[in-house]
């Protein structure tokens, strides 16, 4: 902060008594911003599970171990081989990330995946999509055996369950990424490849078998490997597992109910479109059952905010979803000079949106499946003040911190591997440094976690907003500032300003705002301030917009 003071201070009036709930969710897990990590490119903890033979005995066309990518330009470089990450690289590196602010850690699937490159489909190129051929499911999204934790992931005590309960002792929780609607790829392989296209019990039982047909020439009514399969669609190459068999739900709900035992405290469902409403609403009263308001989000890849929408509603899945359309606003709004704030209002849906709960969504600006943001440094720093301020659950993907190989797609190095080499260029980086600031601030401020918000100004490079907390005895009441420009710049707030102690959340400076008062602040370029006010929401103009944001936050049809 460049500078900041009020005017018009006078000691403010005592307190009325404050009744009124005002948040914008009460979901615990909402406390915690979520570090995605893709566990195979994160950091190689134990070497000793590489697993660099698999698949050599058999030629150049099976090996796992460290395919790049062909027709790299120079100095590019992508892979689709494993190259070594495992839990211990991520619990080895567990400070760097609480300490950065996070209180939750994003991994990709931990199942069991084929132990050979696939052979079959179009070939991997560089910049190429929908591409497997000589690709390896180090990704983890192409499970054999779903009661079976891959053999790259563990090392010496460090099993799923030894890893959850490291990081919990770090102080981070694992979010889960799950799959139901597909296995590993499973047809047009020159000669049948093991584990592809199959799918095995916990003892090891085949359970489904593609055997290396297109869907249109499975037989289920007369094999009963076939039957977990669905007959049409399939998209590169991928088994599409039939949600219509009861033995499917049956066997997912088992499987994950088994990881949530091993201490998994919340999932991501991959591709939560591709199965029906049906499907999921029973999946998730099945897990809840047991484990009661276990937190899930689903991945629907649109921009559309009404479909997507439906997966949060109570009839359907009742899950959080990730926030596609407000991501497309966000990564144009910081990739883009110039652009201006005002394109971020109308994706938030503060009041009358089609979600169940605006404020349970996952932001975001990027991740594993589509380039990475492609903005400046700045660009990255004004998108973090953003996304650790305004509604939602905010979520990095890995390397993001240093802005690691902005603006690129999966086979261009989209899912690079990071290493303890970015790990050190992180802790000099002015994007690391500006991201751990604001997302301990979060951290800090139930407000800001939690908080219903009401926007005064988001116009240009500049944007004012509060966020109010008050429940159960907590009462914060936070303005944020955000400046997106290469100048600073001054605000002055007056509008639904409560009088108080008010105080900076980035180094306690206290101000006193009086009656009718305002809060006046030098905000420096691409920066942020945050102020709290901890006494209970008294204020009848604030109350008023409060009331209203309140009632309209959550749909209710």
């Amino acid at each position: 902060m460049a500078g900041c003071s009020t005017s018009n201070a006078r000691t403010p009036s005592p307190h009325i008594a404050a009744t009124a709930d005002y948040y914008g969710t009460l979901e615990p897990f909402a406390r915690d911003a979520v570090y995605f990590v893709l566990t195979d490119r994160f950091v190689n903890g134990d070497p000793a599970n590489d697993q660099r033979d698999q698949g050599k005995s058999k030629g150049p066309a099976f090996f796992t171990f460290d395919r790049p990518v062909p027709g790299a330009p120079a100095g590019k470089h992508a892979n689709v081989g494993y190259l070594g990450g495992d839990f211990k690289g991520i619990v080895d590196n567990a400070d760097y990330i609480r300490d950065m602010g996070f209180g939750a850690v994003w991994v990709t699937p931990i199942v069991d995946n084929p132990d050979e490159a696939f052979t079959g489909g179009d070939p991997v190129k560089w910049g190429g999509s929908f591409t497997d051929r000589g690709k390896t499911g180090f990704h983890g999204y192409w499970g054999d055996n779903f009661y079976v934790l891959d053999e790259h992931l563990p090392s010496p005590g460090l099993d799923f369950r030894g890893f959850t309960s490291a990081m919990r002792g770090h102080g981070l929780d694992i979010v889960l990424d799950i799959v139901c609607n597909h296995g590993s790829p499973a047809y047009t392989m020159p000669k049948d490849q093991p584990k592809f296209g199959k799918i095995y019990d916990a003892n090891w039982t085949l359970l489904a078998d593609h055997q290396d047909l297109p869907p249109a020439k499975l037989d289920p009514t007369h094999n009963p490997l076939h039957a977990w399969y669905n007959t049409g669609g399939g998209l590169a190459q991928l088994s599409d597992i039939n949600e219509n068999n009861p033995a499917v739900l049956e066997y997912f709900v088992g499987a994950y109910s088994q990881w949530i035992d091993q201490g998994a405290a919340a999932f991501r469902i991959d591709t939560i479109p591709w199965m029906p409403h049906a499907y999921w609403h029973s999946f998730v009263q099945r897990i809840r059952a047991k484990h009661p308001g276990f937190f899930m989000f689903g991945e629907a890849f649109d921009y559309d905010a009404k479909k997507i929408a439906e997966h949060t509603w109570p009839q359907n899945a009742g899950v959080s979803v990730l926030d596609f359309p407000l991501k497309k606003a966000i990564a144009t709004t910081f990739e883009t000079p110039g652009s201006d704030y005002a394109a971020l209002v109308e994706p938030l849906h503060l009041i009358g949106g089609p979600y169940a709960n605006p404020y349970e969504l996952m932001t975001f600006y990027d991740n594993h499946d589509m380039a990475r943001m492609n903005a400046s440094d700045n660009g990255f720093i004004d998108a973090h003040n953003w996304l650790f301020t305004a509604r939602g659950i905010p979520v990095i993907y890995y390397g993001s911190e240093i802005a690691f190989e902005r603006g690129a797609a999966e086979h261009s190095g989209n899912r690079n591997y990071f290493g303890t080499e970015g790990i050190q260029v992180a802790k000099s980086h002015p994007i690391h440094a500006a991201l751990a600031r604001i997302a301990r601030v979060r951290q800090a401020s139930p407000a800001l976690q939690r908080g219903l918000q009401l926007n005064l100004e988001l116009h240009g490079d500049r944007a004012a907003f509060y966020r109010v907390y008050q429940h159960d005895g907590v009462h914060q009441v936070a303005l944020v500032l955000l400046n997106k420009g290469d100048a600073s710049q001054h605000f002055n707030v007056s509008d639904k300003l409560q009088p108080g102690q008010w105080r900076s959340a980035f180094d306690d400076r206290q101000m006193t705002v009086g009656s009718g008062g305002a809060l006046e602040a030098d905000v420096p370029a691409h920066g942020v301030q945050v102020f709290l006010l901890d006494t209970p929401v008294t204020d009848p103009g604030l109350r008023r917009a409060l009331d209203t944001a309140m009632a309209g936050a959550r749909r209710t049809r």
